[in-house]
């Protein structure tokens, strides 16, 4: 990856002059069936961009209590575009209970912000939203004439998990935002893919945000290589994550989540020593943020059994 990054030829992205950020924009937008693409800095970045092109001020749209874009994004939508959220509680599954969001739409009456967007998370704390759940997504966004954009973050994790082109993953939403790091391991960017008329928006949008770069095809290159060689290796990362689950069930005193879907894989420790613990793993060069553990290309399945092992002898 590296060596690509050195070898990419480069132009001014700013004026789509860049080749190899073009060729990244082409290959997610192939690999998506979408239109057109526009590669940004983050992944907040792009689902910002979505909601801006989506929405006017004064408009709503309608998320997970726990999602991205609700919860861990600076409250750029409100802050930036005078956009309202609407949150809702995810179920079990990492769903939005659709019959709550028709609830939760606003009369078209001027005493209301107008819903005009339904945000979905896939995965969601690792949970895979079933082809089932997207279509009948999409079909009542339809019926409720608003739009359909997915944070897809980790939507290759469950594409691999369902074992299926994550172009069927995505068909059913009118936009959606891809992440070139965690999993794939470039080491920055994401991408937004939509239709054309979205993307020639999302490109103003970046450029007001100050999001506009210039040889940015260095980065670009480490997009390419990722979703050119690092796409089928997440089932490893799914792999290893069911072996950490079962491991880490096999201890007494450490409560573990079954359900793990993909990459990550939720534990409680024995009550009141998340920060002891956090202290015996950092001792052994096992560093944790909390009780949320996620696998990728640089955790070997050695790697878990380290782990593994340095939990129990917690």
């Amino acid at each position: 990856m590296r060596a690509a990054m050195a070898e990419a030829q480069v132009g001014d992205d700013v004026y789509g002059e860049d080749p190899t950020v073009n060729k990244l924009q082409s290959v997610a937008a192939t690999l998506t069936g979408m239109e057109a693409a526009i590669f940004v800095s983050s992944g907040t970045q792009s689902n910002l961009l979505a909601l801006l092109s989506h929405c006017q001020r004064g408009d709503e749209y309608i998320a997970g209590q726990d999602a991205h874009t609700y919860r861990f994004e600076g409250g750029g939508a409100a802050v930036l575009g005078s956009i309202q959220p609407q949150p809702i509680e995810f179920n079990a599954k990492g769903e939005l209970d659709l019959e709550r969001v028709r609830q939760a739409i606003k009369p078209r009456d001027f005493h209301f912000a107008r819903t005009r967007l339904l945000c979905l998370e896939n995965t969601q704390s690792g949970k895979v939203l079933s082809l089932d759940y997207t279509r009948r997504a999409a079909e009542f966004a339809r019926r409720q004439e608003l739009r359909l954009h997915l944070d897809g973050a980790r939507v290759f994790n469950a594409a691999i998990q369902q074992q299926v082109p994550v172009e069927r993953v995505v068909s059913p939403f009118d936009s959606v935002s891809l992440c070139l790091s965690k999993g794939l391991g470039a080491p920055v960017g994401s991408i937004l893919c939509g239709s054309d008329e979205l993307i020639d928006s999302a490109r103003r949008w970046r450029k007001v945000l100050g999001g506009g770069m210039r040889q940015a095809g260095i980065l670009a290159a480490a997009g390419i290589f990722a979703l050119q060689h690092n796409l089928d290796r997440l089932a490893e990362d799914h792999h290893n994550a069911a072996r950490l689950a079962e491991g880490l069930a096999d201890i007494t005193g450490f409560e573990v989540d079954p359900s793990v879907d993909t990459n990550m894989v939720f534990f409680s420790p024995p009550e009141g020593q998340m920060a002891a613990l956090q202290a015996h793993l950092k001792a052994r060069d096992i560093l944790i943020s909390g009780a949320r553990l996620v696998t990728h290309l640089d955790i070997s399945a050695r790697d878990i059994e380290t782990a593994i092992d340095a939990f129990a002898a917690f």
